[in-house]
């Protein structure tokens, strides 16, 4: 009784700080934990016009949909487009982050160091179909700037959105634009937490910027890159569907197409969405394993882990 009496203290003393917490923990409950009960229907053959009482009235057919899709001729296509697309993605955004703010921390004008940070900051808050406005316009083969500098140097115009070849760097360097910014911000918050002291002893032991931040940044911030290495690989095949859909058509399928497009295509498209969730939670448990395995890695290497 005094321990529910003293649990009641608590909450009602920080109330307002739980009332600041009640949108989120509402939002994550109402639209990720509330519409887990229709996994079920990636193991029963659920047709659309039942209805929400065809969640549970459908019939069960148990690993069908997941024996469809591993023998599917897309199968190995969508694993390998989603894993390369994420992989080549987390070689060059997850370092980049590192690398802008182990520069802006070094620079010691305030007003530049301020205006760097807004720039790169800025095409965070861009949306998807702002972005890829502005990356279709910049490749178009009428007036895109690529192709104008092609043709400036005596070259043919090339269809990029039209080639396979070029859908992963286009993919990969529009989002490292759009968020190194915004992922350098927790690094810098941790290089704000460093002991200045540590840096001032260096600068009179005659150590150049490049030792400072091998000896005394980077190991400062270790646990830090250890917790977003973790996250990133969990979520290696969370590539941006929105944006790939925005961007792909039937001609680059053979490099653009991924397991969230395709989820899309069939379970949306096509209304198939049995087996759409299938595909779905086969990604979430792929999600799973790669977060357990990193953070049992980084732990048995003495890094500290998410829990």
């Amino acid at each position: 009784m005094n321990h529910k009496r003293s649990l009641w203290y608590y909450i009602k003393r920080d109330r307002f700080m739980y009332l600041l917490l009640l949108p989120g923990v509402l939002w994550y409950f109402i639209f990720h934990y509330v519409p887990m009960y229709g996994v079920i229907i990636a193991f029963k053959d659920y047709k659309p016009f039942f209805g929400i009482e065809g969640i549970f009235t459908s019939k069960w057919v148990g690993l069908q949909w997941f024996r469809k899709f591993f023998k599917s001729v897309y199968c190995a296509r969508l694993l390998k487009n989603t894993f390369l697309l994420s992989f080549y993605s987390l070689a060059v955004n997850f370092p980049s982050a590192i690398l802008l703010a182990l520069f802006l921390n070094e620079l010691k004008g305030k007003l530049f160091k301020k205006t760097v940070q807004t720039i790169s900051y800025l095409p965070h808050f861009l949306s998807a179909v702002i972005v890829c406005g502005i990356v279709r316009e910049m490749v178009s083969t009428d007036s895109g700037l690529f192709n104008a500098l092609i043709k400036l140097f005596g070259g043919k115009p090339i269809p990029f959105l039209s080639r396979p070849e070029w859908f992963r760097t286009i993919y990969i360097s529009s989002g490292l634009w759009q968020g190194i910014g915004w992922s350098s911000i927790i690094y810098l918050a941790a290089m704000s937490g460093l002991d200045q002291e540590l840096y001032d002893a260096a600068r009179i032991d005659g150590a150049g910027v490049l030792k400072r931040m091998r000896h005394i940044t980077i190991p400062g911030i270790r646990q830090v890159i250890s917790i977003q290495l973790i996250l990133a690989v969990g979520g290696i095949l969370s590539v941006g569907a929105e944006k790939i859909l925005l961007l792909y058509n039937p001609q680059i399928y053979s490099t653009a197409d991924v397991i969230s497009t395709y989820v899309y295509r069939e379970g949306l498209g096509n209304q198939n969405y049995s087996f759409g969730t299938a595909v779905g939670l086969f990604g979430s448990l792929v999600h799973m394993v790669l977060i357990l395995g990193t953070n049992f890695i980084a732990k048995k290497m003495g890094e500290e882990g998410i829990w």
